[in-house]
């Protein structure tokens, strides 16, 4: 090593001789000292899922029900003679009309009540009973859905489509009559209401 002929530079050249020395030590030492390896994440707290539904609120059962919605009620019509109102709403079809010989009378009848319940919504019912025989049960009800079977014609050509019309064949009641009723949607059947009465036991 030369000697050094002036001082700023013999101190200059001693710092470069030295930094070699100072690096290689603080290097362990930063190793040790300085910034992790790796970045270690903290774990993030779980997503809460959706809450379960609210269970349905129980029925009120200090409220009144609600009252049913009462059937329309159609303009009256003028009836031939083998026709009469029903008190609740409603036709009944009696006499030969009701066996399935319909005159032309009723015939124009029901076809004007066909073209009034066409623009009802809801359905029809024909509920047919007959006179006899009462020791044929089967033979009764047949004869029953025949005779029902030729009023759903007559209102289908008068514009009301067939399915829209539910037949109720009961054959031979206790009345032991032949009678029809033409009730529109929502009108209970009195032959009906009358049948259950009288199978219903005793109290």
């Amino acid at each position: 090593m030369r000697p050094c002929r002036t001082l700023p530079r013999c101190h200059a050249r001693r710092v470069l001789m030295a930094l070699p020395l100072a690096l290689s030590l603080a290097t362990p030492a930063l190793a040790q000292v300085g910034a992790p390896t790796g970045v270690s994440r903290r774990p993030q707290p779980a997503v809460p899922s959706d809450p379960a539904p609210a269970a349905p609120q129980p029925p009120d059962l200090t409220q009144p029900p609600r009252p049913a919605t009462p059937p329309a009620r159609l303009p009256l019509v003028a009836l031939p003679p083998s026709m009469r109102n029903l008190p609740d709403g409603g036709w009944r079809i009696e006499g030969p009309p009701a066996t399935g010989r319909i005159d032309p009378a009723t015939t124009n009848t029901l076809a004007e009540i066909a073209r009034r319940l066409s623009t009802v919504p809801g359905r029809v019912t024909i509920v047919a009973q007959v006179a006899g025989p009462a020791e044929d049960i089967s033979v009764a009800r047949r004869a029953a859905l025949a005779n029902a079977q030729e009023i759903r014609r007559a209102l289908e050509a008068g514009g009301l489509p067939g399915t829209r019309i539910d037949l109720r064949p009961i054959g031979r009641t206790a009345a032991a009559q032949d009678a029809v009723e033409l009730l529109p949607p929502g009108v209970p059947s009195p032959s009906l209401t009358a049948q259950s009465q009288q199978a219903a036991p005793p109290k």
